[in-house]
């Protein structure tokens, strides 16, 4: 199934008018959730956990009628999180001036996006991981025209999906297994071949709970 009306012109509309200033608009700072919010019990231990700061780019390409998602396929030589699917990002640098310029910087590293294609449009609120991250996804349109190249060190694929699948709540399902003795719940959006899960199934229901529920 498919949401309607999954334009960039209608997310452009739908974070103005939901943002408009507010804690995670590109000058504020954003609150933060993400596992606990199926997961309470780990709450306390995310609590205590030594977090970095990193940003991920929710790359938003503005084709007409259809919008869609870049998302890469991590390489399944890394030492963690490989042949997930991911979002464009990584760890925010000292040099790094924003989230946004880290993400945008990380998008052109990881698989050639220029920043010329990329306009940032919103910040969802700040995703918490076990791994010890406080991820701060930044929302852009991106222009068509672009040229895309994986970084074969960090990125074995690239594809898009459309924007309209992933803000369908009928394609999210609630998936559970157990992790260090613990039943962690998250979620997991299949499509076709791709498995979406865990950080970028959880940053999707994120923007579809903020700007389409």
């Amino acid at each position: 199934m498919t949401a309607t009306g999954a334009t960039a012109a209608d997310l452009r509309a739908r974070v103005a008018a939901r943002d408009d200033g507010g804690e995670t608009s590109l000058a504020g700072t954003s609150a933060e959730f993400g596992d606990h919010r199926l997961n309470p019990d780990l709450v306390a231990e995310m609590a205590r956990s030594q977090s970095r700061e990193a940003a991920v780019l929710v790359p938003v390409v503005d084709r007409g009628e259809a919008a869609t998602i870049i998302l890469t396929t991590r390489t399944r030589s890394l030492r963690k999180h490989s042949g997930q699917v991911a979002f464009p990002g990584g760890a925010v640098d000292d040099t790094d001036a924003s989230a946004e310029a880290a993400a945008m910087r990380e998008a052109f590293e990881e698989i050639a996006l220029q920043p010329s294609h990329v306009e940032p449009i919103g910040r969802l609120p700040r995703y918490l991981t076990t791994t010890g991250f406080r991820i701060t996804p930044v929302v852009a349109i991106v222009s068509p025209g672009f040229d895309l190249l994986p970084n074969p060190a960090e990125v074995e694929d690239v594809f898009e999906v459309p924007l309209g699948f992933l803000m369908d709540a009928a394609n999210h399902r609630q998936e559970s297994r157990e992790f260090e003795g613990l039943v962690r719940h998250y979620y997991t959006m299949p499509f076709g071949e791709r498995f979406i899960w865990g950080v970028t199934a959880g940053i999707l229901r994120t923007l579809y709970e903020r700007y389409y529920a």
